[in-house]
């Protein structure tokens, strides 16, 4: 997979524009059970990166990650901000040198690792690391081309449908107990928007399928 100044402007620009359409989506989500403000802080957050496309193009990988961590950091307001600026920091810091399944997996397992500590979470506590971990699991099994978008892409959406039934343990969500059974996780959502925006980019060939689903 090669990566040029003008892939990168490409990628960031379709993590902006997916964060941009689906802001409200992630608004009604988070209203359901949070502070009704994800998609409001994620497009903010992503208007501060799209304003600076030029300096992220012009980085290698690696650092290009880094100020898109830093910037979301900073501007992202609640918890989505430093969970998702030590994602994407995180994967600038352990970007593989073999840039192939295998060592996304390694780089992205890095990234859930931190996330973990910092939000003392886990798998099926309804976060974001429900999309992260399963898509991590993908990866590991290794595959290439379009092949390996669409089952990346899939395995996002469908993780973040699961979050529905789950009860938050974690998070603002989780003050609301059972109440928060029945609603999609918002942090697992915009997960899932950004990775399979992410798969569209780098694998324009693979199948297209009704990615998008919203919570019915």
């Amino acid at each position: 997979m090669t990566s040029t100044s003008e892939s990168r402007r490409r990628l960031v620009e379709a993590l902006a524009a997916t964060i941009f359409e689906h802001a409200e989506e992630l608004t009604e989500l988070d209203r359901a059970i949070g502070d009704g403000d994800h998609g409001l802080n994620m497009k903010r957050g992503f208007e501060h990166v799209l304003a600076l496309v030029d300096d992220v193009a012009a980085k290698a990988p690696p650092d290009a990650l880094k100020v898109i961590g830093t910037t979301l950091m900073m501007k992202v307001g609640g918890a989505s901000g430093p969970l998702y600026g030590t994602l994407f920091m995180t994967l600038g810091k352990s970007w593989p040198a073999n840039v192939d399944a295998t060592g996304f997996a390694d780089a992205l397992g890095a990234a859930i690792a931190s996330i973990k500590r910092l939000g003392k979470s886990d798998f099926g506590q309804k976060t974001m690391l429900d999309v992260l971990v399963p898509v991590h699991d993908e990866l590991a099994r290794g595959g290439s081309g379009a092949e390996l978008g669409g089952r990346v892409a899939r395995r996002a959406t469908s993780a973040a449908q699961a979050t529905i039934p789950l009860q938050a343990i974690r998070g603002r969500a989780s003050f609301l107990g059972a109440r928060s059974i029945g609603h999609m996780d918002p942090g697992a959502r915009s997960s899932s928007l950004m990775i399979v925006a992410l798969c569209r980019e780098l694998f324009p060939d693979m199948e297209d399928e009704a990615w998008q689903t919203s919570e019915s």
